[in-house]
């Protein structure tokens, strides 16, 4: 055990408990608008650039904004091996980054990109590219590895799968979500939006979910053939189009296991692998909340299910 992993252990747990938590989540949700939902989080760790006067959307995303420096700040806590299990948990965000960049080139116009520093894989190379053909060269020649073609749809599926792949070959306390959170991707991708996967997206998932289940020609096929450490985050999902519900079942899940991680003795990776898990899925309660409040409490009900 050494000093570095004791600091950094200690901060992750510190991070983790000072988070707003479920109840604070709820408040969100039952506020009678969004101005007051706003207020509420004045005391909370996403207070860090959030605009009172701000639209849901921007709330949201400054939700989002105040999570990743969390992460950074983490990160910058952990010896390396930490800090490397940090940037591979970050990962959604440089993702986010490369989509918004694909959209852009379009003419679309986007968000600011997140601001990563050491998070970053490969995000520096990207945000410089200039077309979707040299965003998917700079991809092949860094961790993510080549997506298949230069499509949007393929390159974020592909980074997703590889992201899911990679977390569950390095860190094992976290191979189960890896697993589940790829089987709600295929579902997703091929069972509800009806597109085909990539041979490089088939091997990252095949890795985690089998070939068995990659066969399968319908959702209820596919659910069937699913491991075990896959499965679970299909449970009581009958349809393609209820995923969002076994989304929700997943982050209640990531943020169950990830306490339990943070309620052990050991000084190690583990710790860390929860705090991030912990993070994340309480600012995705709180961005579910402020869009209840955006409606007047009026999807309440969505949220409590969302909530179990």
């Amino acid at each position: 055990m050494g000093a570095r992993w004791v600091a950094g252990v200690i901060r992750a747990r510190a991070m983790a408990a000072g988070r707003a938590g479920p109840e604070t989540a709820r408040r969100l949700a039952t506020s009678p608008g969004l101005p007051d939902a706003l207020r509420a989080l004045a005391g909370t760790p996403y207070r860090r650039g959030l605009d009172m006067e701000a639209g849901a959307a921007e709330a949201q995303r400054a939700v989002s904004d105040a999570l990743v420096w969390q992460l950074r700040v983490l990160a910058g806590w952990q010896p390396r091996p930490g800090s490397a299990a940090v940037r591979l948990l970050a990962s959604p965000f440089e993702i986010a980054n490369t989509r918004d960049r694909l959209r852009s080139l379009t003419g679309t116009a986007q968000s600011e990109p997140y601001r990563l520093g050491a998070l970053s894989t490969a995000w520096p190379r990207l945000s410089s590219a200039t077309s979707a053909v040299e965003m998917r060269t700079v991809l092949a020649t860094s961790l993510w590895g080549d997506p298949g073609a230069d499509t949007p749809s393929a390159m974020v599926t592909g980074m997703r799968l590889s992201a899911a792949a990679r977390t569950a070959a390095n860190h094992p306390p976290a191979a189960r979500w890896a697993a589940g959170e790829a089987a709600l991707l295929v579902a997703r991708e091929v069972h509800l939006s009806h597109r085909r996967l990539t041979e490089p997206a088939l091997r990252n998932a095949a890795s985690l979910l089998g070939t068995a289940a990659l066969q399968a020609s319908t959702f209820d096929d596919f659910r069937a053939r699913l491991p075990a450490t896959a499965r679970w985050a299909l449970d009581g999902t009958e349809r393609s189009q209820d995923l969002w519900r076994a989304e929700a079942h997943w982050w209640a899940e990531v943020d169950r296991e990830g306490l339990l991680m943070l309620r052990g003795t050991r000084f190690d990776v583990s710790s860390v692998v929860g705090a991030v898990a912990v993070l994340q899925a309480d600012a995705w309660r709180i961005r579910a909340g402020l869009g209840c409040a955006a409606h007047g409490g009026r999807a309440l009900e969505a949220f409590d299910e969302l909530l179990g």
